[in-house]
């Protein structure tokens, strides 16, 4: 391992470390290969942080204990950083690409050339179930790897689809290994885990935070060519999604729901402002087609 990656493995898990100060770090030249062997002093000089936030960095990095504990980690989860040859082409694109992702599973589903992300309401009905059924197990057949992000409801659905029809799927998750959520499907985890890839941006200690779900999504949206989107509500985590899918310059599907269903609302908007409605399975392949 380089040392230019085992300092951004070591910084990216330590608690006084954040995104911002990461990347600060890393548009600091040579500093990041020097860390250990300049002084707090020179390190809270270079990036203009107290010498208290500083000294904690360096306690963090150079406790025998916590080095113990990574190098543990490493044997059980495949560590990809920014600067690897494994880390997914399309994030490289998006406006705020995660430096560090901690995965398990099959790195080569990260190198898959047709990804379709698929996002949607926790509590979806027997229509948006029904929908599932007819449009994604054709594209499945058709090489699609189904990216999302193993909540309940349409994340999870859509993840059995592309196992029941021998598929790929990628799961992006909001918390660390060590702490599974949601708990309620253990045996989907271990089976992406085995036979396809989950991938998370936070240190497998890392416990869920509310604010990592919006963080998560944007991981969910990065790695497709487009996002579709199944039963969702006008102010839900999924048009959430569509915004960063947006900002990242991807194409947005929508399937349309029953008038008068709250979990229709999100679809028809995004529907009316431009996103492409789908029927059928056939909707998204002839967009795909035409994009490339």
């Amino acid at each position: 391992m380089t040392v230019l990656k085992e300092n951004l493995i070591a910084l990216h898990e330590c608690p006084q470390v954040t995104r911002s100060l990461l990347r600060k770090i890393l548009s600091v030249n040579d500093l990041l290969p020097s860390l250990r062997q300049i002084t707090p002093e020179q390190f809270a000089e270079a990036l203009k942080i107290p010498i208290s936030r500083s000294s904690k960095i360096y306690q963090f990095i150079t406790n025998p204990y916590i080095m113990k504990k990574l190098d543990k980690n490493r044997t059980n989860y495949h560590y990809i950083t920014y600067y690897d040859k494994q880390y997914p082409p399309s994030l490289r694109t998006i406006p705020d690409p995660p430096l560090m992702l901690y995965a398990r599973g099959n790195i080569q589903h990260l190198h898959t050339p047709l990804n379709l992300s698929v996002v949607g309401t926790r509590t979806p009905s027997h229509y948006a179930f029904s929908a599932m059924n007819k449009i994604l197990p054709p594209l499945v057949q058709a090489n699609f790897t189904i990216v999302s992000g193993m909540a309940k409801g349409i994340d999870q659905h859509a993840h059995k689809i592309a196992l029941g029809h021998n598929g790929k799927t990628i799961a992006v998750i909001g918390s660390g290994f060590h702490h599974l959520y949601p708990k309620n499907h253990q045996q989907l985890f271990d089976n992406l885990a085995k036979n396809h890839i989950i991938i998370s941006e936070y240190p497998p200690d890392q416990p869920p935070k509310k604010y990592h779900f919006p963080e998560r999504n944007r991981i969910i949206s990065g790695l497709s060519e487009a996002t579709l989107v199944i039963e969702a509500r006008v102010r839900s985590g999924s048009l959430i999604t569509v915004d960063q899918a947006l900002e990242q310059g991807r194409d947005i599907y929508a399937v349309p729901g029953p008038v008068g269903a709250s979990t229709s609302e999100g679809c028809h908007h995004i529907i009316q402002q431009g996103a492409r409605l789908v029927q059928s399975y056939e909707d998204i392949l002839e967009g795909y087609c035409e994009k490339n």
